[in-house]
């Protein structure tokens, strides 16, 4: 039995086949990477939602892409993505939906395991271990285009 729920808020996360179990997938897949204990929760909600919540735990009034709440026990904790920032973000890297949301899902789960990525030695070991778990799932490098 998976460790992972998703909570489908947003309908149109239902819109792309075969989302769901990708983004369980990339979920199990860095839960095992990072070795974390516990299930995690993955909620799959629209920008309104990502922008309360972004100026509830951390005093932003704008929606953002992934949210990460870490819990104790056997609880890892939860994620929360939101569907329009997704959407753009991907449109504006040429990247599939789905390939987008699958980082995120990647990202957000390395948050919970204690990854971090704000100060730049910390993203030389955070983004490699995200594109080594994407490449065992047939994703691209997210980090690629950005690369000079």
């Amino acid at each position: 039995m998976s460790g992972i729920t998703l909570l489908v808020e947003d309908p149109k996360w239902r819109s792309h086949r075969g989302l769901t179990a990708l983004l369980t997938r990339a979920a199990e897949a860095a839960r095992r990477s990072a070795r974390l204990k516990g299930s995690v929760t993955i909620l799959l909600a629209g920008d309104r939602k990502l922008r309360d919540l972004n100026h509830d735990f951390r005093g932003k009034d704008k929606p953002t892409n992934v949210l990460s709440f870490p819990a104790d026990g056997s609880h890892a904790g939860d994620i929360a993505i939101a569907y329009g920032v997704t959407a753009r973000e991907a449109k504006a890297a040429a990247t599939k939906f789905a390939d987008h949301a699958a980082h995120l899902v990647v990202h957000g789960v390395l948050h919970l395991a204690g990854y971090d990525h704000v100060r730049a030695k910390d993203a030389l070991v955070m983004e490699p271990l995200e594109v080594k778990i994407l490449k065992r799932l047939g994703i691209a490098d997210p980090y690629a285009a950005a690369s000079p």
